[in-house]
C-alpha cells in the first residue's frame, strides 16, 4: 500500500472506457382520431385485440380503427393511440356508499357511451354467509357496457344472450385500504369501462362498509356523459393539458400529448385534412418524427393536378386510398393508407432496418385500391413527391415509392431522413452520462469511441456507404470542434459526418453488342 493513503483505503477502480451507446426503435406508431369509447390521456396498445378492448370496434364516423388494424395486420407491433374527443363532453359517473366512506364509479373517458355503463353490487363469493364476521367488508362488482344504445334504457337487456354487451367481474373486493384484496388495487388501470376512488383517506377503516347490494344494475347516472363522434373539429384534436383525473394525476391529451412521448416515431391521422395534415407535420418537425399523410379522397379525379401541400423533408404522402372489407356492412369500404403504410414502416423496420426505403413492399389486407395506377401516372406523381400503392400482375399491390415531400435533393428520400433520426435520437438519448462530466480530453476520447462503436455498426448493417468505416463516417471532437469559451461555458461540441445509402429507385442496365453477335435484349 502506497504510504500516503491511510491504513485500510482503497482507491476504486473506475472504468473510463466507452459507454455503448443502443439504437433506438423506430417502429412505434401513433394514431390520432373518434373512437367508439376509451380514456382520455394516449395509450400503448401492442395488438388489435387490446385496442378493442378499450376502444370498442369499428365506428362509421372514423376511420381510425381502420387504420389501427391495418397497422398490425402489415407488421406493426407498438402504437400509441390519442382518443378525440369534442372538448365539452362529460363523464358518466355515480356514487355509493360504503359505511361512512363513499365510492365514485366513473366512466374512464368521456362521450355519451358513459351512459351505456352499468353496475351491479353482489356479495362476496368468499364472503356471503350471515355469520361470516367478514361479509360486511367483502363484495362483488359486475359491470356492464352496451357498445349500442339499449332500446329501454332502464332495463337493456342484461340476461339476454342476443344483445350486445361486455361484461367485466371482480370478485372477493374489500373495502379495507389494508387489505391485500382492497377493491381499488383489484380494478383501478384495469377495467376497460371504469375509474374507481373513493374519500376513505378521511375515514376510519372500522367505519368502513361494503356498499349495499343492488339486485338490478344501475346506471351510471348521478353526472350524464355527453358527447358523440360527430363533429370533431381541429381544435378537439389540438387536445387539452393539465386534465386533472380522480388520481390527482394531471395529463395531457390529442396532439399535445403525443408531442411529448418520446418513444414516438411515426404520426399518423386518418380523417385529416389539409389543415390538420400540415400541424401533424409541424410537430414532426419540432419533434424530429416523421408523418404519414394520404392525399384527399377526391384526387383520384384529378391526379395532374395532385402534389404535396407544403415541402417538408419529415412526411410523406401517399396515393391513392385503398378499398377494404368493413366488418360492420360486410361490403367494400374507401379509406386513406395512412395505417397500413405505418404498418410496413415498422415492419421494414425490424426486418431490415430504418436504412431500407418502405417500397417495394406488399399491402396486406386490402382488396383493390380506388385508382388503377399505370407507370405514365406514376410518372406525373413520383418527381413531385407523391408516392404510389400500385398493382402488379402475379405480384400483388406493393407501395411503389419511396420520396418525402421534400423537393431539397438531401432530403428526398425518407429511409435517409429516417435514418438521421434514429441515429441523433440514439446517440442522445445513449450519451446522457456525459452531463456534468469533466469537459476534458478523456471526455472527448470516450465520446468519440462510443460513437465510433456505434456508427461501425451501423455502417456494417449496410445503412452507410463505403467499403470501410473511414469512407462512411467521421466523428470529430477535440478543439477544431470547441473554443476555450464553449469548454469554459459547458459546452460539448461533437461534430459527426455519415454518408447514407439511398434506395436504387431507377435501376437501368446497358448493353452492349460484341463481335460474338449476342442476342441483345433492350429494357
Amino acid at each position: 500500500m502506497p504510504e500516503y493513503l491511510a491504513p485500510g483505503v482503497y482507491i476504486e477502480e473506475i472504468d473510463i472506457g466507452p459507454k455503448p451507446i443502443e439504437g433506438v426503435s423506430t417502429s412505434t406508431a401513433a394514431f390520432l382520431g373518434a373512437t367508439e369509447r376509451g380514456p382520455k390521456e394516449p395509450k400503448l396498445i401492442t395488438n388489435f385485440e387490446d385496442f378493442q378492448r378499450l376502444y370498442g370496434g369499428f365506428i362509421p364516423e372514423s376511420y381510425l380503427t381502420y387504420a389501427v388494424e391495418g397497422f398490425f395486420r402489415n407488421g406493426g407491433k407498438r402504437c400509441y393511440v390519442a382518443r378525440v374527443y369534442k372538448k365539452d363532453s362529460t363523464f358518466g359517473e355515480d356514487q355509493i356508499a360504503a359505511g361512512e366512506g363513499t365510492i365514485t364509479l366513473k366512466s374512464i373517458g368521456p362521450g355519451e357511451w358513459g351512459d351505456r355503463i352499468y353496475y351491479k353490487i353482489e356479495d362476496s363469493s368468499l364472503h356471503s354467509k350471515d355469520n361470516d364476521p367478514e361479509k360486511d367488508k367483502f363484495f362483488k362488482l359486475v359491470i356492464y357496457y352496451f357498445p349500442n344504445p339499449p332500446e329501454d334504457a332502464d332495463n337493456p337487456g342484461f340476461d339476454n344472450k342476443k344483445v350486445e354487451q361486455s361484461i367485466e367481474i371482480y370478485d372477493n373486493l374489500s373495502v379495507n385500504p389494508s387489505s391485500n384484496s382492497f377493491y381499488k388495487n383489484m380494478i383501478a388501470g384495469i377495467s376497460n369501462f371504469i375509474r374507481i376512488w373513493d374519500d376513505f383517506d378521511l375515514k376510519e377503516e372500522k367505519t368502513l362498509k361494503r356498499p349495499a347490494a343492488i339486485a338490478q344494475p344501475k346506471r351510471l347516472e348521478k353526472v350524464k356523459a355527453t358527447g358523440n363522434n360527430l363533429n370533431i373539429s381541429n381544435e378537439d384534436y389540438e387536445g387539452e393539458t393539465e386534465n386533472e383525473l380522480d388520481n390527482g394525476k394531471y395529463i395531457k391529451t390529442g396532439l399535445i400529448a403525443i408531442k411529448e412521448i418520446e418513444d414516438i416515431s411515426i404520426l399518423c391521422i386518418p380523417d385529416a385534412n389539409e389543415e390538420l395534415s400540415k400541424r401533424a407535420v409541424s410537430i414532426c418537425e419540432e419533434t424530429n418524427k416523421f408523418a404519414i399523410i394520404n392525399t384527399p379522397r377526391e384526387a383520384a379525379g384529378s391526379i395532374e393536378t395532385t402534389e404535396p401541400f407544403q415541402d417538408s423533408k419529415y412526411a410523406a404522402i401517399y396515393f391513392p386510398w385503398i378499398y377494404i372489407n368493413d366488418p360492420l356492412t360486410r361490403n367494400k369500404k374507401l379509406i386513406p393508407p395512412v395505417g397500413h403504410m405505418a404498418g410496413i414502416y415498422a415492419r421494414v423496420d425490424v426486418e431490415r432496418g430504418v436504412h431500407k426505403a418502405p417500397a417495394n413492399e406488399v399491402v396486406g389486407g386490402i382488396l383493390s385500391l380506388q385508382v388503377e395506377i399505370d407507370k405514365g401516372k406514376q410518372e406525373i406523381l413520383n418527381p413531385k413527391g407523391v408516392n404510389v400503392i400500385r398493382s402488379f400482375p402475379g405480384r400483388g399491390t406493393l407501395v411503389w415509392g419511396a420520396r418525402t415531400m421534400s423537393r431539397d435533393p438531401m432530403w428526398k428520400y425518407i429511409n435517409v431522413r429516417r435514418l438521421f433520426t434514429f441515429i441523433e435520437k440514439s446517440v442522445d438519448r445513449s450519451t446522457q452520462w456525459a452531463v456534468f462530466e469533466p469537459n476534458n480530453e478523456r471526455l472527448w476520447s470516450r465520446m468519440k469511441a462510443s460513437l465510433t462503436q456505434f456508427l461501425t455498426t451501423v455502417w456494417k448493417s449496410g445503412a452507410l456507404m463505403g467499403t470501410t468505416p473511414e469512407e462512411a463516417f467521421f466523428v470529430r471532437v477535440d478543439r477544431t470542434t470547441m473554443t476555450q469559451n464553449d469548454i469554459d461555458n459547458g459546452r460539448l461540441i461533437v461534430v459527426v459526418g455519415i454518408a447514407p445509402t439511398k434506395p436504387a429507385e431507377f435501376v437501368i442496365f446497358r448493353f452492349a453488342q460484341t463481335q460474338a453477335g449476342a442476342k441483345i435484349t433492350e429494357i
